[in-house]
């Protein structure tokens, strides 16, 4: 998959359809520690703001904010599924779940960075990556 590539998707039930254009394809693939993604799990790639579009079902996004109340977690009213969130850490960007791309799975990725998310890039000591580890699948 290109660089800068557009994509279409959408939640499970089809309420809620979305036309994005990645920032650098499908190379921003990232898991995060932080306490919502670590139960949601699910693999993000980013897109500028203004480069994405929610083109049916704006009224079935449900919103959801924790914490400091900055980043925003969008998902389906309808499925509760996960569409994509405005990035704390760059708020210029939303992070979109791969599971909802048309053609793309999580299980596409053989090796996905794990982003620290407990502790925000703003907090680091100068120099510290801020990457977790590494979240493999190898398939049978």
């Amino acid at each position: 998959m290109g660089v800068c590539e557009t994509v279409e998707g959408g939640c499970h039930c089809g309420a809620v359809r979305f036309k994005a254009k990645l920032v650098d394809g499908m190379n921003t693939a990232r898991r995060c520690t932080c306490s919502l993604c670590a139960m949601r799990g699910a693999i993000a790639v980013s897109a500028r703001v203004e480069d994405f579009a929610v083109e049916k079902g704006a009224d079935r996004l449900a919103l959801y904010q924790f914490n400091t109340m900055v980043a925003e977690h969008w998902f389906c009213s309808v499925c509760g599924i996960y569409t994509h969130h405005k990035r704390r850490s760059k708020p210029s960007e939303y992070g979109i779940n791969v599971a909802c791309i048309d053609g793309v799975s999580p299980f596409d990725f053989a090796e996905v960075v794990v982003n620290d998310g407990r502790t925000h890039p703003n907090d680091r000591p100068p120099g510290a990556s801020g990457v977790a580890g590494i979240l493999r699948f190898e398939p049978r």
